[in-house]
C-alpha cells in the first residue's frame, strides 16, 4: 500500500454510514440554484421570470473560460431570479424553480449508443463535459473542462481517479463505487480519451475494501486501467499528495499537476462525465453525506441541486436537541453552516452535525514551539510562523514562505496542544493577499 511522505495525521474515521445505501431526498415544491457553482465566475442566467423550464435545461450558461454552467434539475416555473444566502450566510445570486409535474407529451432524452459513444472525438467529450456544467466533486468545483483541456506544450501520461475520501464521517465516494463501479470505470475511460491518455489509475484508501473489490472486478479486463490501496492517513486525497503516492512524483509549488503529466479527478466526476456523455444528463444531483454521532436516520443521500439544507437534516431525523455545529463538508475541511435555509450546491459532498460537547474551541495558549504544526503539515511548510506574521500583518512575509501553498487541510490545528487557530490566520493571511494583488 501507498501513502505519502510528508506529515500527515490519523483522525478518527467517524464513518457512520458506511454501507448505508443510496437513497434519494424527496424533491421540495421550490429548489433554489446558485449561479455560483464552481471555481471562477459565476454563471449568467440565460432565462426569465415566469418561464416554463425543462429537466436538465440549462438555466445559466458559463461566463468565461473558467466558469460552469447551471441546469434545471427538475420540470417548473422560474418564480424569481434574486440574491440567497450560501451556507455561510454570504448573498449571491440564485434562481428559484417552482416544481411542478412533467406534462405526458415530452419527449424522453434517448441515451448514447456505445458505438455513438465510440465515435466521439476528444474535443467532442470535453464539449459535452463542459456544456453539462460538470466541476469537481471531490470539494474544488474547478470547471472539468477547464482541467481536460490541455495547455498547448503540456503532456498527460496518467489519469488518477481519486477514491481515498480521507475526510472524517464523509462516505458517499465510498458508496457511489460500491454501487456504480462500472459507470465510474466508463467515466475514466472517457477522461483518458479526452486528454489522450493511455493509463489510468483508481486510488482508494484501504478502509473502503468493498468498493476496492467493485471497482477490482470491473478493471481486472482492462489492461491499462488498474487499482492502487492508499494507506488510511489524511490528507491522503490531497492531489499533490495523491500523486507522490501513487507515481512518486513531486508537483513543483505554485504548480499543477499537468506539470508532472498528470490529470486527477474525483469518482463523483468520472461518474458525473459518464451520465453526461452516456445519458445526456447535465450535472443536476450528487450523493450527500448527511451524518453526525446524534442523528437518527444518518446516510447517503442523492440529493438535487437547489434542496434546502433544511430539508436533507430533516430527511436525516432531524436535528438534535444537542447541536453545537452543522458543517457543510467534513470536520476537517468544512466550513460551519450558519443558514440552514441554504441549498444544496454541486460542491456540497456532506452535512455533518456535531454536538455541543464537539463543537467548542478550547482555550488558545501561548505557542510552546513544540514543532507539531510542522511535522505533520504534508506541505513542509511552518504554520506556527504564519501565525506570527499574521498576527502583525506581515502578509508579504506570509507570501516569501509560501502560505500560498497551504492545503488548508486542518493538520496544523489538530496537532496543536495549544489549540492555536492556525488555519483560520493562515486564511486570513491568504485571503488579505489575494485582495492586494
Amino acid at each position: 500500500m501507498k501513502t505519502f511522505k510528508k506529515g500527515g495525521i490519523h483522525p478518527p474515521e467517524n464513518k457512520i454510514t458506511a454501507g448505508k445505501p443510496i437513497v434519494a431526498v424527496p424533491v421540495p415544491a421550490e429548489l433554489r440554484i446558485m449561479l455560483s457553482q464552481s471555481i471562477g465566475k459565476p454563471a449568467k442566467p440565460i432565462v426569465k421570470v415566469g418561464d416554463k423550464v425543462y429537466e436538465g435545461q440549462m438555466i445559466a450558461e458559463a461566463d468565461g473560460f473558467v466558469s460552469s454552467p447551471v441546469h434545471s434539475p427538475v420540470y417548473g416555473t422560474i418564480k424569481k431570479i434574486e440574491p440567497t444566502r450560501t451556507p455561510q450566510g454570504i448573498w449571491q445570486d440564485s434562481i428559484v424553480i417552482h416544481t411542478e409535474s412533467a406534462p405526458d407529451d415530452i419527449t424522453p432524452i434517448k441515451p448514447r449508443t456505445d458505438d455513438e459513444v465510440r465515435r466521439l472525438t476528444s474535443q467532442e467529450i470535453i464539449d459535452i463535459v463542459g456544456d453539462s456544467g460538470i466541476v469537481g466533486l471531490g470539494g474544488a468545483t474547478f470547471p472539468t473542462q477547464v482541467k481536460l483541456t490541455i495547455p498547448r506544450g503540456k503532456l498527460a501520461d496518467t489519469v488518477i481517479i481519486n477514491g481515498a475520501e480521507c475526510e472524517p464521517y464523509l462516505t458517499c465516494d465510498d458508496t457511489l463505487m460500491r454501487s456504480h463501479a462500472s459507470k465510474i470505470i466508463k467515466g475514466t475511460i472517457l477522461i483518458m480519451k479526452a486528454t489522450h491518455v493511455r493509463e489510468g489509475i483508481i486510488a482508494i484508501e484501504e478502509n473502503k475494501p468493498d468498493a476496492i473489490a467493485a471497482i477490482t472486478k470491473v478493471v481486472s479486463t482492462k489492461a491499462n486501467l488498474h487499482v492502487v490501496t492508499l494507506k488510511k492517513k489524511y490528507p491522503q486525497g490531497g492531489e499533490k499528495q495523491l500523486i507522490y503516492a501513487v507515481t512518486g512524483k513531486t508537483v513543483p509549488a505554485g504548480c499543477l499537476p499537468i506539470e508532472v503529466g498528470c490529470i486527477v479527478d474525483n469518482v463523483a466526476t468520472a461518474y458525473a462525465v459518464y451520465n453526461a456523455v452516456y445519458n445526456r444528463m447535465p450535472l443536476t444531483e450528487r450523493i450527500v453525506t448527511v451524518t453526525g454521532p446524534e442523528l437518527s436516520n444518518p446516510g447517503n443521500y442523492m440529493v438535487k441541486n437547489g434542496t434546502p439544507i433544511s430539508d436533507l437534516l430533516a430527511f436525516a431525523g432531524g436535528l438534535p436537541e444537542d447541536s453545537g455545529k452543522v458543517i457543510a463538508g467534513g470536520p476537517m475541511m468544512g466550513r460551519a453552516i450558519s443558514c440552514l435555509d441554504a441549498t444544496a450546491t454541486k460542491g456540497l459532498s456532506g452535512v455533518v452535525v456535531l454536538p455541543e460537547s464537539q463543537s467548542l474551541r478550547k482555550p488558545t495558549q501561548p505557542c510552546i514551539r513544540c514543532s507539531k504544526c510542522i511535522t505533520v503539515c504534508p506541505m513542509g511548510l511552518e504554520p506556527y510562523l504564519f501565525m506570527l506574521q499574521a498576527d502583525v500583518r506581515m502578509w508579504e512575509a506570509m507570501a516569501e514562505h509560501g502560505v500560498m501553498n497551504c492545503l488548508e487541510c486542518g493538520c496544523c490545528s489538530y496537532a496543536c496542544p495549544a489549540n492555536r487557530p492556525l488555519v483560520d490566520m493562515i486564511k486570513l493571511g491568504k485571503q488579505e493577499l489575494r485582495k492586494a494583488r
